[in-house]
């Protein structure tokens, strides 16, 4: 079976030794994405939604890579630092996944790598098409 790899580019993934997702097969494994701003700092600090939003917008663009779309998510987690947020967390999630909702978790956590992140969500993922030729290798 064919492992391919995407990577987002955040400055944990050459830290820590992680990739933003792989996909094995037809199934893809997005890791935990919290709301990285493109500079390299926090996405909206203070803002659950504006935070969500963004862990979804960067999953999305990894499932894209890997040849997959929001449609083929079976599974999401979300890890947040305040569940009595979870309206702002879960209208995100509704917004992305509203019209093919996947299994999902919400829990509580003590805190992230960063104080100002407020979520962290992964995602499994199942190609319907099973294409593994489609995306790009890793």
């Amino acid at each position: 079976m064919e492992f391919r790899r995407a990577f987002s580019g955040a400055p944990w993934e050459s830290r820590v030794g992680y990739c933003r997702a792989v996909r094995a097969g037809p199934h893809i494994y997005v890791t935990g994405t919290a709301a990285a701003a493109d500079d390299g700092g926090v996405h909206a600090p203070g803002d659950g939604y504006a935070q969500a939003k963004r862990c979804f917008q960067i999953i999305e663009r990894a499932l894209g890579e890997l040849g997959a779309e929001l449609a083929d998510v079976v599974r999401t987690r979300m890890f947040v630092t305040d569940i009595g947020r979870w309206e702002e967390f879960g209208r995100a999630h509704r917004e992305f996944f509203g019209d093919h909702p996947p299994a999902t978790s919400m829990v509580e956590i003590q805190r992230l790598i960063d104080p100002a992140m407020l979520i962290e969500i992964e995602a499994d993922a199942v190609c319907r098409s099973g294409d593994e030729a489609s995306g790009n290798k890793g």
